[in-house]
């Protein structure tokens, strides 16, 4: 893919939206706590720690994309 993105690029930028998107929904969650809603807070809870968990095999699989896309 000499004129567009890697697919280690493009998994790259699909990761970082991943936290993003984390980062905004604990944003969301915490002015639900605020507001009273505790089960919203603790259902979204759930999935972001399913996300997070998610999270650290995803970064695992880039680094070993990039380390093969290297090697070749």
């Amino acid at each position: 893919m000499s004129d567009g993105y890697s697919l280690s690029d493009l998994l790259e930028r699909m990761y970082q939206n991943q936290l993003a998107l984390e980062a905004a929904l604990m944003e969301l969650t915490l002015l639900a706590e605020k507001q009273g809603l505790s089960e919203v807070g603790e259902n979204v809870r759930g999935a972001l720690w399913a996300i997070g968990e998610n999270a650290g095999h995803i970064k695992q699989g880039l680094a070993r994309l990039k380390k093969e896309t290297k090697l070749d």
